[in-house]
């Protein structure tokens, strides 16, 4: 399946090829590996707002439109309470390219409301699956990420490659930098990938920053 099966904006409706023959039981992608037992923790840094973001590659699946997915569990805590809890839908094709099959997200409110916006699953009232990351990563064209009609539209684009970046966890060098973006919202974010590890920085164009602080592996 080509990486340009994810790519385009405007024109023809998008819709990717799906083909589950096409994918392959494991998520191994050298910048984006998903091994179940895998916990990354991570502290973002919003204005002063200090949280803390665990995610894990949990042994669970999970079929969408006929193929098995890999469910990765991401939850977000601030001042030691549950600020967002999703649980996100991957799955690699025997290129190399990591797709983004969809998410069920909580987002916890004051007065004990719970918000499910930007949840999504390909499949289900016109949403489709995007690219996470590309097998080949290299800078090239933009592709979409996720694409739920008017709830979730994101896009990606590998800027740089070779990076080296520093966080706590340690200093990482031949890092995939991406440019993220929503077509749906104002802003862009810059993510580090580190080969073996995954995100290791991400960086918003609102100032909001987010570290690698461990990585536990099985």
């Amino acid at each position: 399946m080509a990486l340009t099966s994810a790519i385009v904006v405007g024109g023809e409706p998008y819709k990717p090829t799906i083909d589950p023959g096409n994918f392959q039981s494991k998520v191994d992608n050298p910048y984006f590996p998903l091994v179940p037992g895998t916990t990354l923790k991570y502290q973002e840094n919003a204005g002063g707002k200090i949280s803390e973001n665990k995610v894990t590659v949990t042994a669970d699946t999970k079929e969408i439109i006929g193929v098995k997915c890999v469910v990765v569990h991401d939850v977000v805590m601030e001042k030691g309470a549950i600020k967002e809890d999703t649980y996100d839908w991957y799955a690699q094709d025997k290129q190399g390219n990591v797709w983004y099959f969809g998410e069920a997200t909580k987002e916890f409110k004051a007065g004990g409301r719970v918000s499910h916006k930007g949840s999504w699953e390909a499949g289900v009232k016109g949403a489709q699956p995007g690219i996470i990351m590309p097998g080949e990563a290299k800078p090239g064209k933009a592709y979409r990420q996720e694409y739920s009609p008017h709830n979730a539209e994101d896009m990606g684009q590998v800027v740089a490659t070779n990076e080296a970046v520093t966080v706590p966890a340690g200093t990482f060098s031949g890092c995939v930098k991406t440019k993220d973006w929503s077509l749906l919202e104002s802003g862009s974010e810059y993510k580090w990938y580190a080969k073996g590890a995954g995100v290791v920085r991400t960086q918003t164009t609102g100032g909001e920053i987010a570290t690698l602080i461990s990585i536990t592996r099985p």
